[in-house]
């Protein structure tokens, strides 16, 4: 039996093809939970499972846009027909915005990084919590950022889409606690992952993010790190936190 609670429970992990998705699904099965990778790559959420299953545990992939209601309708009854249960969601799929101050921001930048970043985990949240409030209990936990700390940590369309996350996990905690639910965070520091920047070195925000990421920074951590923390607070190990939002870091948010 798992220390942390989590033998035999189902687990959607989103983005979980690569990077800290991938790592947070790992870290699940190792810990006895049964998991469903979900992600637009279905190459990458396949080669998840095929791990996971490598190892011992039990995975199935689900592949689509999760900011489409269908989809998200489709994946958590999957995860339920697979599980028999839906006991932790973790929100952590999302994209980098191009570094954009306001200004510089366009209208299909700032529509798709929203639409993924606050949307995406809003309507996979809203559809999840009538099995949780069903068990009477369950676990969420977001992939917020340091950009959802302050404001100089990436551009106008991604720190507004973090911001809006960390809001969303406050508001959550305070209106499902007596019905069992917890909602957590954890906000990460720079780490190496394949998301990519499709930044402009000569525009404003990027000149200024990069003065400043580069100044307070310290060093690059793993997605095995961020997973760690996100399956912590999903854990029983974590039962009396809820609302919280755990900086991974490396100390950027006591600067």
């Amino acid at each position: 039996m798992s220390e942390t609670g989590l033998e035999g429970r189902g687990v959607i992990v989103t983005g979980a093809a690569s990077g800290i998705g991938r790592a947070t699904a790992l870290r699940f099965a190792q810990e006895g939970a049964r998991v469903l990778a979900a992600d637009l790559d279905q190459a990458g959420a396949e080669e998840t499972v095929k791990e996971i299953g490598a190892a011992g545990g039990t995975a199935v992939a689900a592949v689509g846009d999760l900011s489409d209601q269908q989809v998200v309708d489709a994946v958590v009854a999957q995860a339920v027909d697979a599980f028999g249960r839906l006991d932790v969601l973790v929100n952590n799929a999302g994209i980098m915005d191009r570094m954009s101050a306001l200004g510089e921001t366009g209208d299909a930048e700032w529509e798709r990084v929203i639409r993924i970043n606050l949307t995406a985990p809003f309507l996979l949240t809203r559809a999840a919590l009538p099995h949780m409030l069903a068990a009477g209990r369950g676990s969420i936990v977001f992939t917020a950022s340091e950009a959802g700390l302050r404001g100089g940590a990436a551009g106008a369309a991604y720190t507004a889409s973090k911001h809006g996350i960390v809001g969303l996990v406050k508001n959550l905690a305070v209106m499902y606690r007596k019905q069992g639910i917890r909602a957590n965070a954890i906000a990460p520091g720079p780490t190496a992952t394949n998301i990519a920047v499709d930044a402009d070195s000569e525009a404003q925000g990027p000149a200024v993010v990069g003065q400043l990421i580069g100044a307070n920074i310290g060093r690059l951590g793993t997605a095995e790190e961020q997973a760690a923390a996100a399956v912590f607070l999903a854990s029983d190990a974590a039962s009396f936190v809820n609302g919280a939002v755990l900086p991974v870091d490396d100390g950027w948010a006591a600067v």
